[in-house]
């Protein structure tokens, strides 16, 4: 069963910290590139940071270059996303998914099962 089961949001203040998990419980996508994405109220979901199996070459979205860190565990079949210098416009829901990487573009989910129930990330100013 396809189980992405995502942790670790709250709220925080400017200039805080959090460090997202996102656990691939049926070790479905063990080999597969693995992206954070995240939406805010009205807005798309979009891809902040995504990271190939060998943990090589990640990718950053450019509003969080130099702030997330984005890293996985595949013994332990977890992907994490260390979020610092927190800014008001980083509130959004967080989600993990696969993703298919490219060298000229943003990496793309990959079409296979549902979403996690995401992760609330909140920052007050």
């Amino acid at each position: 069963q396809v189980q992405l089961v995502e942790s670790g949001g709250g709220l925080v203040q400017v200039g805080g910290s959090l460090r997202l998990s996102c656990v691939d419980s049926g070790r479905t996508f063990v080999t597969y590139s693995m992206g954070w994405f995240r939406q805010a109220p009205g807005k798309e979901r979009n891809v902040v940071a995504a990271i190939r199996w060998s943990g090589g070459s990640p990718y950053y979205a450019d509003s969080v270059k130099g702030r997330f860190t984005i890293s996985r565990d595949n013994a332990k079949n977890t992907v994490y996303l260390q979020m610092n210098s927190l800014k008001p416009e980083d509130t959004a829901v967080y989600y993990c998914a696969p993703v298919y990487m490219y060298s000229n573009m943003s990496p793309s989910r990959v079409p296979y099962g549902d979403w996690g129930q995401g992760t609330q990330v909140t920052v007050s100013s």
